[in-house]
């Protein structure tokens, strides 16, 4: 049953591409955990955050409820963290 004023078509592309970025970072980083293989490159993981964080942003460009300038931020900083590690662990 769904709720007045909702559309029943699913979401809308942007919230696929996000939700499609998400899955394919849990996929990369639990296939070394489960298979034993060597861990995906940071700068990967990193690319694919910072990737989902514009399509966040855009999606807040049409949508003035998804404006979350602190989830940004801890994106950001999560991504930064990130580049750090590589930087200084290789």
């Amino acid at each position: 049953m769904s709720r007045p004023g909702s559309r029943s078509s699913g979401p809308d592309p942007l919230s696929a591409v996000s939700l499609l970025l998400l899955l394919v970072l849990a996929g990369l980083l639990l296939w070394p955990l489960l298979s034993g293989g060597a861990a995906p490159s940071p700068y990967l993981i990193a690319g694919l955050l910072f990737a989902r964080l514009g399509v966040q942003v855009f999606r807040a460009q049409k949508d003035e409820r998804l404006k979350r300038p602190a989830s940004w931020a801890v994106d950001l900083l999560l991504i930064a963290l990130i580049f750090w590690v590589a930087s200084n662990g290789q």
